[in-house]
């Protein structure tokens, strides 16, 4: 307790030091103004906040057909989703740009406490309504989290430690990728599915006291306090209905449809209603003029291209696995983890060399992955190997580790250190973009191929199953690829479907090859600069 007490007063100590200093005009290196022993605890509680959100999306997706049955509202269930990832998009730039104005210690509690809050009402709801709502202040919770991490990390590590050290968020990601979905199937399964929820109080209450009592500032902040409300209102309008355009056009309703024009015209209202309050603004949420930085547009350009790359292949290759290929759920998702840990693999990498190669060459480099393993994909076929997908997706995964790693320095770098946290927030926001926009457009072929799937299936047979399958099949397309259910259709309708979903998948690997394309043209398009070194002593 004394030594604790002790790092409290040395914290305090530096605070006032790190103040003292930005007001004669210097600027500190965090490792001289926080102790090791409180810079690690600070990095322990900022991870573990990200690993909250990162799991808790993970484990979802092995939880939801228990939550569906124990709760109901099966019309519900994507939303489940799409309201954790609409409110998690809409608070990322927000809080991006309040930690450059408000403490990030005080921030980091308030998003901490609005996820647990959120945790605690998703594990009590009485029905699928309940839930969603728990979601959406869970998703609040979690955007702030997502941005404040990087913000904080970036905050205590001087230029050339901040890649090693912001590449431990992405290590957690793909810790959460390989935990989430078996924590979720033991939870469930040995407990209760509301005790996915309830596991994030204890580990947020640890995140919450590392955050409370070692975290101190050693960025000056702005001392401009305005707030744009209305610039605040009408981005969150704007990335509301973007968003929700791409998650229901195509599937919930037509893309021409009324309700998806509609929404497509107030959103681009929105858009213009944004870009004058910028204009105006005194301290605007995002300026405008940001994007005049070459760094900073094209290092959120590529970070948007690789996201909708990365995203759309992490939807839609487990269908290509098992609907095409027809391997089991077990083997698509030992495919899919090379994916993931690919992710990881290539940040903790790309942190590690950066500081000698550059930001712009370890963007090129991770574009190029991912160009020519999106090359390679638009080759499969039914008769490609399970083995081959693994190390392709592996592949792709690495390719994404660096791209993600590396345009986030440049972004950090092309603005002002007073503005990190926007820099920062945009960067994560470009990414969310980026991935929901992937999975709508590419989810709208798949969608379209399914259909046509469906109209082959009834016309070779498939009345003559059980009655009761029939129905199952005709409710929710997807059932075909269950394996009970592919073990009842006959050789003939099989092959058909595989052929059929592998034309249908094929259009998304083209898709997002040309993505992958355009990444690497932007990428080498970066201006060249390198990650400051330390002056050799002496």
């Amino acid at each position: 307790r004394e030594a604790d007490r002790h790092i409290l007063i040395q914290n305090k100590q530096a605070g006032a030091a790190v103040e003292k200093k930005s007001a004669n005009g210097e600027r500190s290196s965090p490792e001289t103004a926080i102790d090791a022993k409180s810079r690690f605890y600070i990095i322990i509680a900022s991870l573990l906040a990200l690993f909250l959100g990162a799991l808790d999306a993970q484990v979802m997706s092995a939880a939801m057909p228990t939550i569906v049955a124990d709760l109901g509202g099966l019309h519900l269930y994507s939303w489940v989703y799409s309201a954790y990832l609409l409110a998690r998009a809409v608070s990322l730039p927000v809080f991006g740009k309040l930690a450059d104005i408000f403490s990030s210690r005080r921030l980091y509690i308030i998003s901490i406490c609005i996820f647990v809050l959120g945790s605690v009402f998703a594990g009590l709801a009485q029905d699928m309504m309940q839930l969603i709502l728990a979601r959406v202040l869970q998703g609040i919770g979690a955007g702030g989290n997502f941005a404040l991490v990087y913000i904080v990390l970036a905050d205590v590590s001087s230029p050339e430690n901040r890649g090693k050290t912001l590449s431990l968020g992405s290590f957690i990601w793909g810790l959460a990728s390989v935990l989430g979905p078996t924590f979720g199937g033991f939870v469930v399964t040995y407990f209760s599915w509301r005790w996915i929820f309830f596991v994030n109080v204890p580990l947020g209450a640890f995140s919450l006291v590392g955050i409370a009592l070692y975290l101190v500032e050693v960025r000056e902040k702005k001392k401009e306090t305005a707030i744009d409300y209305w610039g605040a209102l009408t981005l969150s309008t704007t990335i509301l209905g973007l968003l929700t355009v791409f998650l229901m056009a195509g599937r919930s309703y037509d893309w021409i449809s009324p309700q998806i024009i509609g929404l497509s015209m107030i959103t681009i209202a929105a858009g213009i209603a944004f870009f004058y309050a910028e204009q105006s603004a005194r301290e605007p949420i995002l300026s405008l003029g940001f994007f005049r930085s070459r760094s900073f547009s094209i290092g959120n350009g590529s970070a948007f291209l690789a996201s909708f790359t990365i995203f759309s292949l992490f939807a839609y290759s487990p269908l290509f696995i098992q609907g095409a290929l027809g391997k089991t759920p077990l083997q698509m998702s030992v495919a899919m983890l090379s994916l993931s840990l690919g992710w990881s693999v290539g940040a903790l990498a790309c942190g590690q060399i950066i500081n000698r190669f550059g930001q712009k060459p370890s963007t090129v480099f991770g574009s190029l992955c991912l160009a020519v393993g999106g090359g390679i994909m638009i080759t499969f076929s039914t008769g490609t190997s399970l083995s081959t997908c693994s190390i392709v997706l592996g592949f792709v995964g690495v390719g994404m580790g660096f791209v993600s790693m590396a345009t986030l320095l440049v972004v950090q770098d092309s603005l002002d250190q007073s503005d990190l946290g926007v820099a920062t927030a945009s960067h994560q926001f470009a990414r969310t973009l980026g991935g929901t926009i992937g999975v709508g457009i590419s989810g709208s072929f798949v969608t379209m191929t399914l259909s046509n799937v469906m109209e082959s299936l009834l016309s070779n047979g498939l009345e003559n199953l059980p009655p009761s399958l029939n129905v199952q099949i005709t409710q929710s397309i997807e059932n075909i690829f269950r394996p009970e259910v592919q073990a009842l259709l006959a050789p003939d309708i099989q092959k058909t479907m595989q052929e059929a979903v592998a034309r249908g998948v094929s259009m998304v690997f083209w898709i997002t090859f040309f993505a992958s394309l355009l990444c690497l043209i932007l990428s080498l398009l970066i201006p060249v600069r390198t990650v400051a070194r330390p002056k050799e002593s002496g």
